[in-house]
């Protein structure tokens, strides 16, 4: 029974993350409703988001020791050392550039902030490296644990990275105009343009 609850956990905890990150992404939109308490809005929805992310990454790890009564085996037919060296091989170029996303984008990576600028550093080559690292990571926490349901559940993250991206970019178009028109059309979304 537990496994199921967890299941439903995860399925809830997912589609809240969803839900609340992509009301945090349209700060300018949200501004002409409810003028500057839009941004601090945002920032809270965020954090919502952020919370319900937390709760999917417990679901993963109780999925381990409750796993559903499914046809898809429990583990990997591999040794175990396997799922972690390929697991270690996501984790560490993902984790990076999400992490060099977050650093260069400040702290308008948790709290939209107004006055904030376009980025720089690595956002000069992509728009949006924090979602490409992140959205790599649940495949890799799915392979540290060992688990072929959750790496199958993790395909479920790419849809959802790329509709917050859009989502996203659609409100820094409201916010910042031809600018970011003029940046979106030289940088990748994902990966770099050939120059």
């Amino acid at each position: 029974m537990i496994e199921w609850i967890n299941f439903l956990i995860l399925i809830i905890s997912t589609l809240l993350m969803a839900f609340f990150y992509i009301k945090s992404v349209a700060p300018a939109k949200l501004e002409e409703k409810l003028g500057d308490v839009a941004y601090k809005k945002c920032g809270i929805y965020r954090v919502i988001a952020s919370f319900f992310e937390l709760i999917a990454i417990l679901n993963y790890i109780l999925y381990f020791f409750f796993p559903l009564p499914i046809l898809i085996a429990q583990f990997f037919i591999w040794d175990y050392s396997i799922s972690v060296i390929l697991s270690l091989l996501i984790l560490f170029p993902c984790l990076y550039i999400m992490l060099k996303g977050v650093k260069d984008a400040g702290k308008e990576a948790l709290f939209p902030d107004k006055e904030h600028t376009l980025y720089k550093g690595i956002y000069e080559k992509i728009r949006h490296p924090q979602a490409l690292g992140e959205v790599f990571l649940w495949w890799a926490a799915a392979l540290l644990l060992n688990s072929p349901f959750l790496f199958l559940y993790s395909i479920v993250w790419f849809p959802i990275f790329y509709w917050f991206c859009k989502a996203e970019e659609k409100d820094l178009i409201l916010r910042y105009g031809e600018s970011y028109i003029e940046y979106r059309n030289r940088t990748g979304m994902f990966f770099p343009k050939k120059k």
